[in-house]
């Protein structure tokens, strides 16, 4: 039973025709109503989200589908010790496709090698978030017409951040791209992600630590928070947290042309005031997602043989 835990679980090829399927939803949604009817999603979310969650739901519905779900550990048997494998295989009874999002990472891939239904991971710690890189993916396409050629700058949390960590897995399959990552010392993009992302490809990439000074070579910027959750002290996250904040004086000095992304949600890296600014991508991203995220479901059901 095929799962998507990680974005190397999608060829390029994959990639692309998720998102040829996803612009024929937007152009075509009334061919696409009841896709799913009479089929189930299970969205489990062991750790707070807002967008994820309830664009997997927005998806289900708009595919004629219908939703079950658990929010928090606290309100599933999880509480009572039950292990995340046995969870999943009760799940499996009840329905068809899960989407699951958990603090640590590892989990979704333990959960896929339980359950007897497909597995979409929604988040897995700091490791990977493979469906807001497909949203990421859709909104680079829309907004610059393609992948080949561009500059993508990574800015803020890099160490701890998910999205880079799948966004650059994604990105370094396309031709000619150039990466600039932006952070501070202490949060940097893990060895292993720039050796099995970037060095091993040959892919250029440089580290900064001061946006401004590169802001004008960038044709996407992909802004992140510095992700309270995942620091073990306090002092350090109050002393990081405000590294980056994007603001309309700094992009006076960036391209007309700038696509700003971000994950979200967001803090204080980019002001509101940006929220005006015709290259602010972010809420568009926000609605490509459950573009995505129909489309993945509609694979991996088919490929199931339930569709």
């Amino acid at each position: 039973m095929r799962s998507i835990i990680d974005i190397p679980d999608l060829s390029l090829a994959e990639l692309d025709a998720l998102m040829d399927r996803a612009e024929d939803i937007i152009a075509r949604p009334d061919d696409y109503a009841d896709a799913c009817r009479r089929k189930k999603l299970a969205t489990l979310f062991f750790e707070p989200s807002t967008r994820t969650r309830l664009s997997f739901e927005a998806a289900m519905y708009e595919l004629g589908g219908q939703v079950i779900s658990v929010a928090g550990a606290d309100a599933s048997s999880v509480a009572k010790g039950e292990s995340i494998a046995d969870t999943v295989k009760t799940v499996s009874c009840y329905a068809d496709i899960i989407a699951m999002r958990h603090p640590k990472e590892g989990a979704a891939r333990v959960a896929s090698m339980n359950a007897s239904i497909p597995v979409i991971n929604a988040g897995d710690g700091g490791h990977a978030h493979p469906t807001q890189t497909l949203a990421d993916l859709l909104t680079i396409r829309r907004e610059k017409g393609g992948f080949s050629g561009l500059t993508v700058g990574l800015c803020g949390d890099l160490k701890f951040g998910r999205t880079v960590h799948s966004l650059l897995n994604a990105l370094s399959r396309y031709e000619n791209m150039r990466f600039v990552l932006i952070s501070p010392e202490e949060l940097k993009v893990p060895s292993y992600v720039k050796s099995e992302a970037l060095k091993k490809k040959n892919i250029p990439y440089t580290q900064e630590t001061d946006l401004e000074r590169v802001i004008g070579d960038l044709d996407i910027l992909y802004m992140t928070r510095v992700q309270r959750e995942r620091f073990f002290n306090e002092e350090d996250y109050l002393r990081l947290k405000d590294s980056y904040i994007l603001t309309p004086e700094k992009l006076k000095k960036a391209k007309k042309d700038l696509c700003v992304m971000h994950p979200l949600p967001r803090v204080n890296e980019i002001s509101v005031a940006v929220d005006q600014d015709p290259r602010a991508c972010y809420f568009r991203q926000v609605l490509y997602g459950k573009f995505m995220r129909e489309a993945l479901i509609l694979m991996l059901l088919k490929e199931a043989g339930t569709l």
